[in-house]
């Protein structure tokens, strides 16, 4: 598995200042604290290696974005996290590229890292701006954050895989100014993926739910049609889509719904995969609505129902799904089975995730709702790997070009 990317074990950073763009962006909770620390964790070798080897360090990393305004906070407590689990001090300034930032970063000392100001206070940085002005990575050496910060460093490391599919400055700039490298984290994302796509132990089953049905439908096509998925479980809201597919009425209430939220594109797409894979999929047989504040549970033959939304797959789908999963050896999840936030309803996801832990097939999970999900019901340590990606992973599984990847192999 050659990809042309040198990996920054091994090179010397003594006296260095290295440009560290990690993907730490976190779930955090209404009061804006951080609920999971999975990419911290994972970040923490990489900030290790540089600082043991005497790097001055300066952190530029995101959280939250236009698309999900809430989330989009400063980063001190990012900071505080990365210290507590490095034992490295990781200071912080809420300044991104102004004359305090750059400041810092000449005022550090062998062995020191300071956090940057959140990347998204740019404009340059954020989701709309890249699906609006679409930059080329050589115009984007104009852009404020790659004209103030591309002086001030000698190497640039990334080890955020997990925002590969981002065209943004801080993404696929710096490799054309300065020598870049791959943190050790990036080899491991990019080998997990790639063994499910290229050498994965049969039967390989992938596991998709959730709310983001475009991340499924992403995927399903290209795994099928070059043989890598042999069965795929369709839970969530994409398994009701399926449904619909077929044919079968579902009611009026998550008609609706689908139709608010721009989803019932989906049905006809779903409809031509079932046209050619119909014997591979596993979609639901029975779902879980609430009624006088409790759950009940109804078959197919029990729809449409016009005033419920379905909240988790019922109990004969579970029982499908464990088996399935059982059988696999291969196990690759992304998304829950259903709104597990409510007690009611996680019945599905706990079973699910269950089954997966307990799997003797090799097991991926990714996602940031799902590595969320899968740590409420079971000890990750007991899935065989915990993806940080979500968009990037799905690009990578749809076959698409990741605009990091190219940038890193073709670095000055």
């Amino acid at each position: 598995m050659e990809i042309g990317i040198k990996s920054i074990i091994g090179a010397d950073v003594k006296g260095k200042t290295v440009l560290f763009r990690p993907d730490i962006n976190s779930p955090i909770d209404a009061s804006g604290k951080i609920v999971n620390r999975n990419r911290l964790e994972k970040t923490v070798p990489t900030l290790k290696y540089l600082s043991e080897g005497g790097a001055k360090i300066a952190v530029i990393a995101h959280q939250g974005d236009t698309l999900d305004y809430r989330n989009l906070i400063p980063m001190k407590e990012h900071a505080e996290i990365l210290s507590e689990l490095s034992g490295v001090k990781v200071d912080y300034i809420d300044d991104v590229a102004g004359d305090a930032a750059i400041e810092k970063i000449r005022n550090l000392k062998e062995g020191e890292a300071v956090l940057l100001g959140n990347l998204r206070y740019l404009t340059e940085e954020v989701s709309t701006f890249e699906k609006d002005v679409k930059l080329t990575a050589p115009e984007m050496l104009n852009t404020y954050l790659v004209r103030r910060l591309g002086g001030e460093a000698d190497i640039y490391v990334n080890d955020a895989f997990s925002a590969a599919h981002r065209n943004a400055p801080s993404m696929v700039a710096f490799e054309q100014l300065m020598p870049s490298y791959a943190g050790p984290l990036f080899f491991k994302e990019y080998e997990a993926l790639w063994k499910v796509m290229n050498c994965a132990a049969k039967p390989v089953v992938f596991v998709l739910g959730g709310a983001k049905i475009s991340d499924a439908f992403g995927m399903m096509g290209k795994v099928l049609k070059d043989g890598i998925a042999d069965k795929i479980l369709a839970m969530g809201v994409t398994g009701v889509v399926m449904r619909l597919a077929e044919g079968v009425k579902v009611g009026k209430a998550y008609e609706k719904w689908l139709a608010d939220h721009d989803l019932t594109v989906f049905v006809n797409e779903a409809r031509e995969l079932l046209k050619e894979y119909g014997d591979k999929f596993v979609s639901p047989v029975d779902f879980a609505v609430e009624e006088d504040g409790k759950r009940k549970e109804v078959g197919l033959d029990d729809l449409p129902l016009d005033d419920k939304m379905f909240l988790d797959v019922g109990e004969k789908s579970i029982r499908a799904f464990e088996a399935a999963i059982a059988d696999a050896g291969t196990v690759f999840v992304n998304g829950p089975a259903g709104v597990y936030e409510n007690p009611l309803f996680a019945k599905g996801t706990e079973r699910v995730w269950k089954a997966v832990a307990a799997s003797k097939g090799y097991s991926v999970i990714g996602g940031g709702d799902t590595v969320t999900a899968a740590a409420k019901f079971v000890n990750v340590a007991d899935i065989d790997y915990v993806c940080t990606a979500g968009g990037a992973m799905v690009r990578f599984l749809s076959g698409k070009k990741l605009p990091l990847i190219e940038a890193m192999s073709n670095a000055k």
